[in-house]
């Protein structure tokens, strides 16, 4: 009998044995749950994820395998993955490669035969947790020891952003967009694109006069991984535009623009993350099914000496999911409009974006 190889070490004790997966390295991260049913390829490429390791509670991954058509971004940087089983003989015409080879390539660790259920209650009721991947050899002390060395990084959205600006144009197109980029979906890009947008995706870190020089329509702020408050730079870039261009901004985005109005943005704890979160649209009463990625919200108290209105709340969690400037032209969500795979209920908001160039430019 194939004996474990491999061990997830909870920085609160808790040890998972089980089988490696992927890459046979290290890791220390924060560790997170996924409640998303397909879209493992797009969790694993999916920038918002640097430095996490993501557990999937559906009790089989890697069922349709990897096809290239479906990245996010190219380079993954999420810290492992963690499953109940991993299927190694895909059912899939467009597979090019398995779960395990794609880990392999990008050098992620992951562990399978883990006991997802019990480890998913057991985030969900601690605060942030960090964790170990492991050989199953190493003591838990040892493990401990080692998770309390590693510091906790704070350049997410340095490592992730693009390193120079490049373009995406489409036929016929009407607007120019300007999209900066905290960690950007390639997604993000092709609902602009199909909407007869040419995006310029720029660096987060980009000089706003340059930003400017582009002469565009509108500004989109992208999602992204870690603490916005590690971003001040995207902040200030808000602050300056705002007003002046229609503004969009989604996860990362959306508590940046809440930074940038003077609201305060809050870690909230055992949050839902995953492809089917129910969000009330407060304008009309309807009830989206969205995606949902970060564990950072916009705290709704800090919203009162702003000029900011909530739009969106969550239905689980009561927590502010959106909010708009109408003067401003400016408005962000906390999930992703764009998911692929996913629910298309939010959709709707890449045309309100689209809405709000038209009247700028015919004003």
């Amino acid at each position: 009998m194939k004996q474990p190889n491999k061990k997830l070490v909870l920085e609160s004790g808790e040890e998972f044995l089980g089988y490696g997966l992927g890459a046979d390295t290290q890791s220390v991260c924060e560790i997170v749950f996924n409640t998303s049913m397909a879209g493992y390829q797009e969790i694993l490429s999916n920038p918002s994820y640097t430095d996490q390791i993501v557990v999937m509670t559906y009790p089989m991954i890697g069922n349709y395998g990897i096809t290239d058509e479906d990245f996010e971004a190219r380079n993954l940087t999420v810290g492992g993955l963690i499953v109940r089983e991993v299927c190694e003989e895909p059912s899939n015409f467009r597979f090019t490669k398995t779960l395990t080879e794609l880990m392999e390539e990008c050098s992620i660790p992951g562990i399978s035969g883990v006991d997802t259920r019990m480890l998913t209650r057991i985030i969900r009721e601690k605060k942030s947790c960090r964790a170990a991947i492991v050989s199953a050899e190493m003591p838990k002390e040892e493990a401990l020891a080692l998770i309390a060395a590693t510091p906790v990084r704070h350049d997410a959205v340095e490592r992730v952003s693009c390193k120079k600006r490049w373009y995406s144009r489409t036929a016929n197109h009407r607007f120019d967009v300007v999209m900066i980029d905290c960690g950007a979906k390639l997604n993000l890009v092709r609902m602009l694109n199909k909407r007869g947008c040419n995006v310029v995706i720029v660096p987060f870190n980009t000089p706003l006069k340059h930003i400017l020089n582009f002469n565009p329509h509108g500004i989109l702020v992208s999602n992204g991984p870690g603490n916005p408050a590690d971003v001040e730079v995207v902040v200030e870039h808000i602050k300056a535009l705002k007003g002046k261009l229609p503004i969009f901004g989604e996860e990362l985005g959306h508590q940046l623009i809440a930074l940038a109005y003077g609201a305060k943005v809050t870690k909230v704890d055992g949050v839902h993350r995953g492809g089917e979160h129910p969000v009330r649209n407060l304008e009309n009463g309807k009830i989206e099914v969205t995606s949902q990625g970060s564990l950072y919200f916009v705290d709704e108290a800090s919203l009162a000496d702003t000029p900011l209105t909530v739009t969106h709340r969550s239905v689980i969690a009561d927590t502010v999911e959106g909010v708009e400037c109408r003067e401003d032209k400016t408005f962000s969500v906390q999930y992703n409009p764009e998911s692929a795979p996913g629910a298309q209920d939010s959709a709707y908001l890449f045309d309100k974006f689209i809405k709000l160039m038209e009247e700028r430019e015919n004003a």
